[in-house]
């Protein structure tokens, strides 16, 4: 026995010799070294290193509720409104011999019911998707929208960037509401060049697109097709000579003025910052331009046989603007004044006085069953002339920031701008109604009893004012409350009241007693030259 477990721990010893032999032989793994976030104070708060590269991120957004009451003339127009949205921010940085590269990301994901905050504006650019339903349409819609996308690398801006004409843009309001322009989103290509002392200078090709408002025309906007009635005429009729059947009688051509994208807008900007403030003034010029015709007819009966119906010519408009910002930490912390001015010619969303009424329409009211509107074109195709008749317009605007204490502030804003069409080409557009025989045009002809009772092109004014109160109880968390009023007003005479005379227009009017619009069988229809709205919203937010 003594024997036989002798041998066995000799084996045991001998085979733990042979497995260390091996064990031995066998490469050591080390663990692989943690590479922990490391924060970055280059580029300022928030800032960390992406592990393993040289470029700093920050994430950052925002989280949202906001409800709104507005004012509405009609029991078929909704009178509250909400809406959430998430916001998220992703701004990477890195630092390279040329200077910081910079790329910018930023979406917004909202779900909004009601006035306003189920904006129009927003299904017609593309960004919002309405819901389908007999009580949602109109009222219910889900905004997706890449607000930001965009690098900057040596003095140049490249991507989905706020525009380079804006200056205030609304900083100091709950939602863009004062007239003044303000396009958050647009694609653009920028140079910006630094000059000390807090000089710099931009040049940028911006898109053209979110800039339009349409060319008037018959159809409505947003439709695919949108023509407009072009009286031409022989020699001894009208001149210039646009177009004839080859006998000298007139015709009627149909326009396609859906605007192409052929040029970009150009936009320049001269801009000072320095610890008082800062100030801008920028300059704009965008093409307008429409096409071929789309059809040509005779009136009773003329043929059209070699007739010419040749294109409008385009046309080019141009906005000026200049802003200045003031720092007034003499009155309280923080506190602030905004000014601001513009003018344009065929430029309406560069001045933006279409702000409060919306975007990407040929007219609107400023609340649901209001008894006045106005219309928000960029040109007039003057169908005796066959140009472009741009529309003239300007605003102006001052916003106020004031801080009673660090953890409440209040803004007060007010703006006022106005819009003209040309005189000549309002009522040529009328004339060719008459000649042509749209007798359910909404403009009748000049030489009708009811031309100058109808809203159509006709100029306007607009005052929009408003003020908010907000409390901040801790960092980044504001509870608020802002009210807001609107004035849109006839720049002389009136127009039939929509609201108590729905469906009745100038082409109605069959006489004028005492000033006073007449249909036939002898009802008077009531007036009106200015008409108001005011709403109220309050929100809760944290940015983080």
């Amino acid at each position: 026995m003594k024997l036989v477990k002798s041998l066995l721990l000799g084996s045991a010893a001998g085979l733990t010799i042979v497995a260390g032999a091996q064990a031995a032989d066998l490469p050591v793994r080390k663990a692989a070294p943690v590479e922990y976030v490391r924060v970055c104070s280059t580029h300022g708060a928030g800032f960390f290193y992406i592990p393993g590269t040289d470029t700093c991120l920050r994430v950052s957004g925002r989280a949202r509720f906001q409800a709104t009451y507005m004012q509405a003339y009609s029991h078929a127009g909704d009178l509250t409104g909400y809406q959430g949205l998430g916001r998220l921010n992703l701004d990477a940085r890195t630092a390279t011999g040329y200077g910081t590269l910079r790329a910018f990301v930023r979406f917004d994901l909202a779900y909004g019911t009601g006035p306003f905050l189920a904006s129009g504006t927003q299904r017609l650019a593309g960004t919002g998707f309405p819901g389908q339903g007999v009580d949602t349409f109109g009222r219910s819609i889900t905004t997706v929208n890449v607000d930001k996308a965009f690098i900057q690398f040596a003095g140049f801006t490249a991507g989905r960037a706020a525009s380079f004409f804006d200056f205030y843009a609304h900083d100091l309001e709950f939602v863009g509401s004062s007239l003044g322009s303000d396009i958050a989103s647009t694609n653009l290509l920028a140079y910006t060049a630094t000059f000390g002392q807090g000089f710099s200078a931009t040049l940028s090709v911006e898109d053209p697109l979110l800039r339009r408002t349409p060319i008037f025309g018959s159809g409505t906007a947003g439709s695919n097709f949108v023509n407009y009635q072009v009286f031409t005429a022989g020699a001894g009729n009208f001149a210039p000579v646009l177009g004839t059947n080859g006998l000298g009688q007139p015709i009627i051509a149909d326009y396609d003025v859906v605007q192409r994208q052929r040029l970009p807008d150009f936009v320049g900007a001269l801009r000072y910052d320095a610890a008082w403030g800062s100030a801008q003034v920028s300059a704009a010029v965008h093409e307008i331009n429409t096409a071929n015709a789309a059809s040509v007819r005779g009136i009773a009966g003329v043929s059209t046989a070699n007739a010419i119906a040749p294109r409008p010519s385009t046309d080019y408009g141009w906005a000026v603007q200049g802003g200045l910002k003031l720092n007034l930490p003499f009155v309280a912390a923080g506190d602030l004044l905004y000014l601001q001015g513009s003018y344009g010619e065929g430029a309406l969303r560069y001045t933006g006085y279409n702000a409060w009424l919306g975007g990407y329409t040929a007219s609107a009211t400023i609340a649901s069953g209001t008894s006045l509107g106005t219309s928000l074109v960029d040109a007039v195709v003057d169908p005796i002339t066959g140009k472009l008749d741009l529309s003239k317009s300007w605003t102006v605007s001052a916003a106020y920031l004031h801080y009673w204490a660090p953890e409440w502030r209040s803004a007060v804003f007010g703006s006022y701008g106005e819009v003209s069409y040309g005189k000549a080409s309002r009522a040529n557009v009328g004339l060719v109604n008459q000649i042509g025989g749209f007798a359910t045009s909404s403009l009748p002809s000049p030489f009708a009893v009811g031309y100058g009772f109808s809203s159509v092109l006709r100029d306007t004014n607009m005052i929009v004012a408003g003020a908010s109160l907000i409390w901040s109880p801790v960092r980044d968390l504001d509870i608020g409350i802002e009210g807001n009023y609107a004035r849109l007003a006839l720049q002389s005479g009136r127009v039939i009241d929509q609201n108590k005379a729905p469906g009745f227009g100038g082409a109605n009017v069959v006489n004028v007693v005492n000033g006073v619009p007449v249909v036939a069988g002898g009802g008077a229809l009531p007036t009106t030259n200015a008409t108001d709205t005011f709403q109220i919203r309050m929100r809760v937010q944290r940015d983080f």
